[in-house]
């Protein structure tokens, strides 16, 4: 089984720009515009040789009317396939109500989540998780999705909850097999 990790959190917080940097693509678009991601988005990444799926969400507002709502309902389609959340939040502007709705609708549903504490470029890591410590978990990890500090650490953590052969491709018995069949030149 290879983990299924989704990102989430609010608009602006780094999501896409983690994605890339976990995909090591530039498949997620990165602006400085809140409610860019409205879809899901699936990239595969590597670290270490174990492989793992990663899931781009747009940001929770808590608004259920409109796009918003649209985007809230995809984001809560990944919460659904993960594996893993990794709760996004922006160290720069602290712990907000909102995150603490997404907090407590991550514990009610039941998933299994860590805090990512993003935007530490020109801080002290632990006085930027500091305030975090209020959502009750000890699992925050200080990162810069940006510049790539912290994410190997993360990532680490992440995939050391599943098991190290999830992703073992000399096994094909877990395969899906799909088969074209059909007359010649009908397009298979």
């Amino acid at each position: 089984m290879i983990p299924v990790i989704a990102l989430v959190g609010r608009p602006n917080v780094g999501k896409s720009t983690l994605f890339n940097r976990l995909t090591k693509s530039r498949d997620a678009l990165v602006a400085d515009l809140s409610g860019l991601t409205r879809d899901r988005k699936y990239g595969d990444g590597t670290l270490h040789g174990r492989k793992f799926v990663v899931i781009d969400t747009g940001g929770l507002t808590g608004i259920d009317e409109g796009i918003e709502a649209e985007t809230e309902e995809q984001s809560l389609i990944a919460l659904a396939e993960a594996d893993l959340v990794l709760f996004l939040v922006d160290s720069k502007t602290g712990l907000l109500p909102p995150d603490l709705a997404i907090v407590e609708s991550l514990r009610r549903k039941g998933s299994k989540f860590f805090v990512v504490a993003n935007k530490v470029d020109g801080l002290d890591p632990e006085i930027a998780i500091a305030d975090f410590y209020q959502v009750g978990t000890s699992e925050i990890f200080a990162i810069s999705a940006s510049h790539g500090r912290g994410i190997k650490s993360l990532m680490e953590s992440a995939l050391n909850l599943f098991p190290k052969d999830n992703d073992d491709e000399s096994d094909a018995s877990d395969r899906t097999k799909i088969c074209f069949a059909g007359r010649p030149n009908v397009g298979k």
